[in-house]
């Protein structure tokens, strides 16, 4: 996420009108990109997470290519929205006219990194699921510095602004694939890596669907913040509106970032507990996540309120948009807390298989609450950018809400019994791709039916358990 941060604090010392440009393509377009290629790759979370927790290494390698074809085709099919992204910002979306204009060329420039979110998710998820997280970090964190210097001699040495800026970001992403590559053919992964397969193309429908699902959680809560972008670009002056809300959308997003990291290890944690069919300790996962995300939030919350008028100054020297960022840093601040617990509820999701039940609750608090609150207290009120913000975080809250009722009203030894379901399903139905233990080749043989009367006897079990120490 650094590399777009980096971009904009950059960019925005050009003008404001860059500013704002950088920023709804990042926001907008590729807000709306990144959530397709993340949501679709995050399948993998649930799959590789809950292969690794069985013992069935083989099948990552598989799910990995899988998520490629998948993620590519998405990637090609999204191609057009960069390319005309002057229409679609400025006629479509009634976006300011020249922020459009500035955008259109940034965005054309920046196709190429399309096809590099497509290759880098599923590496990162195959990572991830197996907890080899340093060797990315590294990789990231080299990759950053380079980005810097690459943006710097870009923008502030040869001059050549938005399109120099957009060339510096697609080979800093492109830099990330070719060593998180290097590192999955080195061969350290001797099990989950076997190099390219034709089983990658079986079982494709199971893996689309699911990918699919994700997808739809995870463009959700993506594109409700790219809806607050053109909500705000509707307002009254909305040029000098989305130079503030760029601003302070650019440290919410940063902040966020921590607690994606946090919603990656919950998620991994879940998945692979309940794939070893260990039910407690990823009840256990939970709790500690949910915990350390909301102590971390604190801090954050306090950091704004304190230097609200010092941190808008990294992105702009305009004492306008420096100003309206300060008075938008209290609300700013309160929303930093809640968005980092909100990521890490949704990774308990992901790491569990929920996405579609979570997609629904989605739709209902952003789409059918958060908007329309943001809209009458924006719009119909005349609260401008605040209301806007502060509609958007009533549908947040909402949506946290439900969600912590679910994963507190959850079974998770039944969440244990469907994940064994889940991983033959997607990955263990073909008779050359056995499965790794004896016990789960006497679970490829069970259908539909034996699974229901297994978690029905398992449960019947468990209430005789109980009755029998309330006797004792």
């Amino acid at each position: 996420f650094s590399i777009g941060f980096v971009t904009a604090s950059f960019v925005g010392h050009i003008g404001v009108v860059e500013l704002a440009a950088v920023t709804v393509v990042e926001s907008i377009l590729e807000g709306f990109a990144y959530g397709v290629l993340f949501g679709m790759g995050c399948a993998l979370d649930t799959l590789c997470g809950q292969a690794v927790g069985a013992g069935q290494l083989d099948l990552l390698g598989v799910y990995v290519q899988q998520s490629w074809i998948v993620c590519g085709a998405a990637a090609v099919a999204l191609t057009p929205a960069y390319a005309f992204a002057t229409p679609i910002l400025g006629s479509l979306l009634r976006q300011p006219a020249a922020v459009a204009v500035a955008a259109g060329p940034y965005a054309r420039w920046a196709i190429p990194r399309l096809l590099a979110h497509a290759a880098n998710f599923p590496l990162q998820k195959f990572f991830q699921t197996q907890s080899r997280v340093w060797a990315l970090t590294a990789i990231t964190g080299a990759a950053l510095a380079i980005h810097v210097a690459l943006t710097y001699v870009a923008v502030n040495r040869l001059g050549y602004g938005l399109r120099g800026a957009a060339v510096a970001g697609n080979v800093s992403y492109w830099l990330i694939d070719a060593a998180q590559f290097a590192y999955l053919v080195s061969g350290r992964f001797p099990e989950a890596w076997m190099g390219f397969s034709v089983l990658a193309f079986r079982n494709l429908a199971a893996f689309v669907k699911i990918s699919l699902v994700s997808a739809a959680m995870i463009c959700l809560e993506f594109w409700y913040y790219a809806a607050l972008l053109i909500l705000v670009g509707l307002l009254k002056n909305g040029q000098l509106q989305l130079d503030i809300m760029s601003v302070c959308i650019n440290y919410e997003f940063w902040t966020m970032m921590v607690a994606l990291g946090f919603s990656e290890a919950v998620s991994v944690r879940v998945s692979n507990e309940l794939g070893a069919s260990r039910p407690k300790e990823a009840k256990f996962a939970v709790a500690m996540a949910a915990m350390t995300s909301a102590l971390i939030g604190a801090t954050f919350m306090a950091v704004f309120f304190i230097w609200r008028r010092g941190l808008p100054r990294l992105f702009s020297d305009d004492e306008e948009v420096v100003d309206g960022a300060a008075r938008l840093g209290y609300l700013l601040a309160v929303t930093v807390f809640f968005s980092s617990i909100g990521p890490v509820l949704s990774g308990v999701a992901v790491g569990a298989g929920w996405q579609l039940q979570v997609a629904f609750v989605n739709i209902g608090c952003y789409y059918l609450v958060g908007i329309p609150v943001g809209v009458l207290l924006g719009f119909k009120f005349k609260l401008g950018a605040l209301g806007v913000w502060t509609g958007m975080l009533t549908g947040t809250l909402l949506q946290m809400a439900i969600v912590l009722v679910i994963i507190m009203r959850t079974e998770w030894e039944k969440q244990a019994l469907l994940a064994a379901a889940r991983i033959k399903e997607v990955g263990g139905k073909n008779e050359d791709q056995p499965l790794a233990t004896a016990a789960c080749r006497e679970d490829e043989q069970m259908d539909t039916a034996n699974d229901e009367t297994y978690m029905q006897t398992r449960e019947r079990n468990r209430e005789l358990e109980c009755n029998e120490q309330a006797l004792v």
